[in-house]
């Protein structure tokens, strides 16, 4: 992009950014962190493609200012993790929510795979789970107890192990997403067949119901690693779609936004990990009704951040931006 042109795109944004900053206008502090990290990409942009130009020292200027400002009292670090969680990342995660739509979409078509072929092929689950966890569970359920794996180890235990194992799954998912998307996709397509391939498996020995057992912890769970999917899609299709940036300044764009969606969901895993090692393994003698308002809170919670959330703040944030105009 020409100078004159990203200096015309963005001078209305920068010059409502400085007239906050000296006071000559209200803006909502929340707007004025949104307005300094899109300030603080500029100046990244600048550096790299305008090198001592008067746009730069401009940007330089102004964001040395900004942060001076907005970072002047280290007692607000604590008001900075509040505001990325409630502002800064619902807004940010806007503009991802369409890769989302399509990570979901993948992986639902990959669990339907693994349905399909569970019905139509008894080995199949076999080499999907393989033939020890399947012999366990056939065990399992002659004994009445289709699900006492989930109540081995510890609880405290099986919650550290089941965390950790989880997000480096999400954090795998993520990084495979370098290998032009397809490494992601991969990921998805193992996990959606796995999945479809067991509760298909669960379904052929009349025990659909009991597997709400799993998705106690597994609502959040499956969630979350399609979220984590899309960090790594977000990622890889920055390499192959890098619109008026080049491969590289795009990549490395890709690669912090998948970042921050992946820090997103540590929370989640961690919810995820302590309902299984604490709850999951009492699903069989837990009341119907328990188990589903856990699952449904927990649908809620995942849909309303990734999804809902995101929108209010993003119309919010448009509505306040066009008054200011």
């Amino acid at each position: 992009m020409r100078e004159a042109s990203f200096v015309k795109q963005n001078k209305e944004k920068w010059i409502l950014f400085e007239k906050a900053l000296h006071g000559n206008i209200k803006i909502n502090p929340d707007d004025l962190a949104t307005y300094y990290i899109q300030l603080t990409n500029d100046l990244s942009y600048a550096q790299t493609y305008y090198p001592e130009s008067k746009t730069l020292a401009y940007l330089n200027s102004l964001t040395t200012e900004a942060h001076q400002k907005i970072y002047k009292n280290k007692t607000e670090s604590r008001s900075k993790i509040k505001n990325f969680w409630l502002y800064e990342f619902p807004l940010f995660f806007g503009q991802h929510q369409k890769t989302l739509l399509y990570t979901f979409l993948f992986f639902f078509v990959f669990v339907l795979i693994g349905v399909i072929s569970t019905l139509n092929d008894d080995s199949f689950i076999r080499l999907i789970l393989g033939n020890h966890y399947v012999n366990m569970t056939i065990k399992n359920i002659e004994k009445g107890e289709p699900m006492a794996v989930y109540r081995s180890g510890s609880n405290i235990g099986a919650f550290l192990g089941i965390t950790i194992n989880n997000i480096k799954v999400g954090f795998y998912a993520f990084a495979m997403g370098a290998i032009f998307s397809v490494g992601t996709i991969f990921i998805l397509l193992r996990n959606g067949i796995m999945l479809g391939s067991f509760v298909t498996f669960f379904y052929k020995y009349g025990l659909l119901e009991k597997t709400s057992t799993i998705w106690l912890h597994g609502t959040i769970e499956i969630w979350v690693i399609i979220i984590a999917g899309c960090a790594g899609l977000a990622m890889g299709n920055s390499f192959l779609f890098p619109k008026t940036y080049t491969r590289r300044v795009s990549f490395m764009k890709g690669a912090k936004d998948g970042l921050k969606i992946m820090i997103s969901t540590l929370p989640f895993f961690i919810i995820a990990g302590f309902i299984e090692g604490f709850i999951t393994r009492y699903g069989d003698f837990m009341p119907s009704f328990i188990a589903y308002t856990i699952i449904f809170l927990s649908l809620t919670l995942v849909v309303y951040y990734y999804i809902v959330y995101p929108i209010i703040i993003n119309k919010k944030h448009a509505k306040v931006h066009r008054t200011e105009k």
